[in-house]
């Protein structure tokens, strides 16, 4: 199981937008994310709602998506980042 999760919506321009980083960060630097889509999985989208107050307090007081999570430190950030901003977050909080 990953340290790091990436809650995502499937149709979400910028959970797509972030999906090429995502990709590119796990094959150069070894680091995998759990990804789980909540906009149509149920179980997911209530996950991420368990984390609420945590999620709400990194993102400006909503769940916002694409939400990166991090199990070993509860770390959080979310929307679209340049891509060392996405590489230095997951290497510090894996």
């Amino acid at each position: 199981m990953s340290e790091l999760i990436l809650y995502y919506g499937r149709e979400c321009p910028h959970c797509k937008a972030m999906m090429p980083l995502v990709e590119r960060l796990e094959r150069e630097v070894g680091i995998k994310f759990e990804k789980k889509e909540i906009w149509h999985n149920e179980k997911n989208k209530k996950e991420i709602k368990s984390k609420r107050k945590l999620i709400e307090a990194a993102c400006g007081g909503e769940i916002l998506i694409p939400c990166f999570y991090s199990r070993k430190t509860e770390a959080v950030f979310c929307r679209e980042v340049p891509y060392e901003k996405l590489r230095e977050w997951a290497i510090k909080n894996s």
